[in-house]
């Protein structure tokens, strides 16, 4: 089992430099930040881009490796975050993973100036972006024309450092989602019930990541493809347990996930006075103590 953090993009990076190296030196995996244009309490409070910031994270690291958690067709269109992909993932030696989905009601739905969308919408244009983004970063020149998004002799040269393309790591819990996961991702994300995921008892949770498994095989068997390909990412934080308390509850926590099939556990860096408050310490021991005693 893998252990990687979510470092929020609030930081000016003369601080935010030392936090990325910081996670590299203790040893996680990877280090993703989410991709918004602003995120619910930290709304009017410091907040920057997520591709620049990963782009001065993959010049200041050399090991760790780096994703946005997620990217969505909120604000994004595909022809543009392909020239950005390729362009971080040759910065980085090859480092990125991209988180993708299909983006939700909050400030970056409107932020463009258009009506936040249906959830039939946003699966209709997830449905689109995804396909149209794999092909971009697979191939040197791309013309699709589609509903919402189209390409005319897009231009992607040189390409990916990693091949075929950068590795999708797909958000999603409904069939139309899941599917896109059983058919481009090479990974696939959840943070527990879309619906409410705080709203469910803490005993509960690790029944909900199982029945979202099992549909995620399930969509991978209409695919013909074993689900065993795909990293299963549990993004910690949304629901009511609190694994980040102690390295015991941590471990207790980790060992569950662990057992349903969960391959990599993303945990927030601290933020004091915020929803991800936390105690560095602890967070710090449960880095270096906690999967050693998973293992």
């Amino acid at each position: 089992m893998r252990l990687s953090t979510v470092i929020l993009p609030i930081h000016r990076w003369g601080e935010g430099q030392k936090i990325w190296r910081r996670a590299e030196d203790l040893g996680f995996h990877a280090a993703y930040t989410y991709d918004h244009l602003s995120w619910r309490s930290f709304r009017d409070e410091p907040w920057f881009g997520a591709v620049p910031t990963l782009t001065a994270a993959a010049t200041a690291t050399e090991r760790l490796r780096l994703g946005t958690l997620v990217s969505s067709p909120n604000f994004r269109h595909p022809v543009t975050l392909a020239k950005e992909l390729i362009t971080l993932d040759d910065v980085s030696g090859g480092r990125l993973t991209l988180g993708v989905g299909a983006g939700g009601t909050g400030y970056d739905a409107t932020a463009l100036g258009q009506e936040a969308w249906s959830p039939k919408e946003r699966a209709d244009r997830f449905a689109e972006f995804v396909p149209l983004l794999d092909e971009l970063l697979r191939q040197d020149a791309t013309t699709r024309e589609g509903a919402h998004y189209s390409a005319v002799e897009a231009r992607n040269i040189p390409g990916c450092v990693q091949t075929p393309r950068v590795p999708f790591y797909v958000a999603a819990t409904g069939p139309r989602g899941l599917r896109l996961a059983a058919e481009y991702g090479q990974g696939w994300v959840t943070y527990g019930d879309p619906k409410g995921p705080a709203d469910v008892p803490a005993e509960q949770a690790p029944a909900v990541i199982a029945r979202q498994i099992a549909k995620l095989t399930a969509a991978c068997e209409e695919r013909g493809r074993d689900a065993g390909e795909l990293e299963k990412v549990l993004l910690q934080g949304s629901t009511a347990e609190r694994p980040l308390e102690s390295v015991d509850a941590f471990v207790d926590w980790a060992g569950t996930y662990r057992e349903l099939g969960i391959t990599e556990l993303v945990i927030h860096w601290p933020v004091p006075d915020s929803v991800f408050a936390g105690d560095l310490a602890v967070f710090e021991r449960i880095v270096t103590d906690g999967l050693s005693q998973l293992s």
